[in-house]
């Protein structure tokens, strides 16, 4: 009997290279155990060496491939030769190795000789076919036999390409699928069994025509990099910063690979040329970040590191020039505009993203099963804000297909069929897409997922400003919105906090804080407080951090749980709201801190006070008023930031019960889960009295600063913020037969931040942050 997803409880991944090894660190974070095998090398004592150097390494790589250094324990190391017979109690075997179709095919004839009856076996190939890969093996093996094509890096990028063929069985990719899903985090797209599959396909091309077109029209990258950028929502790396992050040594090979596995009359054939330039930048060392640079480098001039970038023309390296193009500024976010600017600019966007729109139209019918698998691969595989499809209907079908025909480009038969319409089209609060047959289907979620914006389509807000809005999300659950740029703090998300503890209290029996932005909430917004303090408005500041005491300190005592559901950066006061929270549930990729010290400040909506107390209840950690507060400050004091939601539970920003969910679609539907799993006798947590160290700890955490100060370690004003945050988290002149209210450490918290606000140390930190992004060593 076929297995399914449930039964998926052991891995094995053979090959232990960059790709490899990933997958099996992602597994690990799922909680599954990973045998990973590797090739002897030749004359090595330890036959394992390649395996767990491959561990090794990514045990100190950064962004790290592991959600925590624990997990590595779930992988253990093996070889080839000694250990293949171990795949036997594994579910699932992934194949990573070399792209040699000889060398592939004599390892599924290896693993097909010990696996488990019923066992998933799967390639990570990018080029090679299936059905060459499968060629001549036995049909038994061909039936559990699929594609997992995984994206680089495995852990961060969220796409994962499925491939059957005619005779894999539906269960081997629903069970692959289903695990992918739930424990892995992907969204799955199955793909036809085409060169490049769907994502690399769109993506080699799109890169392949950017490149081209910067060198004959005589483009900067930096200029190229603006256009293909933030005007079609694109990453700010644009294709050439792209080319740098994914390595210019593997482009060639995928290339050409392309070139070799494509029908002579696909349009690629067009505008495929190998680049003597590429070629010497490799040759040179210059093989992108991960080697001396690529087409942008860091020199080191007088102790200086001055970006530079590389002449298209020339192939010299010049200190690199910010694109000034006027009609980058002026199309903004709209693609539309920027495709009709008249300029350099607008005639290089033109050429690139019209060519590459239309071959999305061009490859969608034979390489993908709908219009929103195309889209789905390259948002979650190249980083697109927004799918092909979805720049189409932005720009305007009928619009494009003007401009492919006066350019001379030929317009792909789905394109014709779309115009006059559009792709995607909204009734009755519905989404529903173009099909291949010309009718429009309703796009569906898979089971177990609840988005926001589907929600919004179909129903008002019940209350909200400018800032934050409420919905009703369901079976008595209300969702609270933070919608300000990068989701930051000011007065009117605390306000609307305030609205929806009321609201809800009325018409709600639980409450979720959720978005769907690409942070949770980046803290409070730094250039109201910079405006302020420049004006002296200090006690307009005064009151907003009150403010924010009172409202947070509601929040927490509401008479209704409430569930935070973070992804990405939870940040100063982003985290303070979720220490807040009855309970969390966090997307994996949740990156939590008090930030506050960099910019020269201290945690003042609560953090403190909740740090202290989350040390202080757990029943593992050393007891004594001394303990926690000593804890909280080494956490804070260098603003700590946990790189995963495994990381945040380590810190205690999450508490052990606390929920991770591996799947960024299913994070809602989890979080009104878990909130109505609360509501029948839900009581509010009681107050939490303090009794704190005083003095003596002050003292305490005041010399171990002074240590790292006399190290290099830490700055001047590194001392200073210390100092205050010591005070805060000792207690004041407090000692510990005293006991301090919530309100007391609040007032604390207060004062300390009031102080340092008026320094100029840190109005210097808030500025550098606000104008750099990075955090001020003064």
């Amino acid at each position: 009997m076929p297995k399914v997803a449930k039964d998926i409880k052991q891995v094995a991944v053979i090959g232990a290279g960059v790709m490899g090894a990933g997958i099996a660190a992602h597994i690990a974070n799922s909680g599954t155990s990973v045998l990973l095998l590797d090739i002897v090398p030749e004359g090595a004592k330890n036959r394992n060496a390649v395996a767990e150097g491959a561990v090794a390494k990514m045990l100190k790589t950064d962004p790290a491939p592991f959600m925590s250094k624990r997990v590595a324990k779930l992988i253990t190391c093996g070889n080839i030769e000694d250990d293949l017979d171990k795949i036997a109690k594994c579910d699932w075997v992934i194949e990573a190795v070399i792209e040699r179709l000889d060398i592939k095919q004599d390892l599924y004839r290896k693993i097909d000789a010990v696996r488990a009856k019923g066992s998933v076996v799967s390639s990570n190939t990018s080029t090679i076919p299936l059905a060459t890969l499968i060629d001549g093996m036995d049909e038994s093996f061909a039936q559990d036999f699929i594609i997992t094509h995984f994206f680089n890096p495995p852990r961060y990028m969220r796409l994962l390409e499925l491939v059957g063929s005619g005779v894999t069985r539906d269960c081997v990719i629903d069970a692959v699928a289903d695990f992918a899903d739930r424990k892995l985090g992907k969204t799955c797209v199955t793909c036809h069994d085409e060169p490049g599959f769907i994502a690399n396909r769109l993506g080699v091309y799109w890169i392949q025509a950017a490149m081209v077109e910067a060198m004959d029209r005589k483009l900067t990258v930096e200029e190229a990099d603006s256009v293909i950028g933030r005007p079609f929502g694109i990453p700010k790396t644009g294709v050439f910063g792209l080319m740098d992050l994914v390595g210019l040594d593997l482009m060639p090979h995928v290339q050409s690979s392309m070139a070799g596995l494509l029908d002579k009359s696909d349009p690629f054939h067009a505008i495929y040329r190998e680049s003597e330039l590429v070629s010497k930048l490799i040759a040179d060392g210059y093989t992108g970040r991960k080697g001396k640079g690529g087409f942008y480098r860091l020199n080191r001039e007088g102790g200086e590191k001055v970006k530079e970038s590389v002449d298209l023309q020339t192939g010299e390296f010049a200190k690199s020039e910010k694109a000034r193009l006027g009609s980058v500024r002026a199309a903004g976010k709209d693609p539309r505009k920027m495709m009709e600017a008249s300029d350099k600019g607008g005639q290089y966007g033109r050429a690139v993203m019209g060519k590459t729109l239309a071959y999305a139209a061009f490859i969608a019918e034979t390489a993908a099963n709908s219009i929103v698998d195309v889209d789905d691969a390259m948002k979650l595989g190249y980083a697109w804000k927004t799918g092909p499809f979805e720049l189409i209907d932005a720009i305007g079908v009928d619009a494009l297909i003007s401009i492919l025909e006066e350019d001379g480009v030929e317009v792909p038969a789905l394109l014709k069929k779309a115009a006059g319409k559009s792709f995607y089209k909204v009734e009755d609060g519905d989404l529903y897409y173009l099909g291949f047959d010309g009718d429009y289907a309703k796009v569906t979620r898979p089971d177990g997922v609840i988005l926001l914006e589907d929600i919004k389509r179909k129903s008002e807000r019940v209350a909200g400003n400018r800032a934050a809005s409420l919905w009703d999300i369901g079976d008595g659950v209300a969702c609270l919105e933070f919608h300000t740029k990068m989701n930051a703090l000011d007065a009117d998300v605390l306000g609307a906090i305030k609205t929806s503890i009321r609201t809800v209290k009325k018409q709600f029996k639980a409450m979720v804080i959720y978005n769907e932005g690409s942070n949770f909430s980046a803290g409070a917004n730094l250039g109201l407080a910079l405006f302020a303090a420049n004006i002296a408005a200090w006690p307009e500041i005064e009151n907003l951090v009150e403010t924010g005491q009172e409202t947070y300190k509601a929040l927490k005592y509401s008479p209704f749980p409430v569930v935070g559901a973070p992804s990405g950066l939870a940040l100063g006061g982003g985290c303070e709201v979720l220490l807040h929270c009855d309970a969390v549930q966090a997307h994996g990729e949740t990156y939590i801190g008090l930030v506050e010290p960099g910019v020269g400040l201290i945690p003042a909506w609560g953090g403190c006070k909740e740090m202290i107390r989350r040390w202080a209840e757990n029943p593992k950690f050393v007891k004594g008023p001394m303990a926690a507060s000593a804890k909280a400050f080494e956490i804070i004091s260098v603003a700590t930031v946990a790189k995963s939601a495994m990381e945040a539970k380590e810190n205690l920003f999450f508490r052990e019960g606390d929920g991770i969910t591996m799947n960024r679609n299913r994070l809602l539907a989890d979080a009104k889960e878990r909130a109505l799993s609360m509501v029948e006798g839900y009581e509010a947590p009681e107050e939490f009295t303090y009794r704190l160290p005083g003095e003596s700890a002050r003292v305490a955490f005041e010399m171990a600063v002074d240590g790292f100060h006399r190290l290099g370690k830490a700055t001047d004003y590194d001392r200073v913020v210390a100092g205050e945050l010591a005070k805060v988290l000792a207690g004041g002149d407090t000692d510990v037969t005293e006991e301090l209210s919530e309100d007391e450490m609040l007032e604390l918290e207060r004062e300390g931040f009031m102080r340092l606000v008026r320094n100029e140390g840190t109005m210097a930190r808030v500025e550098h942050m606000l104008l750099t992004g990075k955090p001020l060593r003064n």
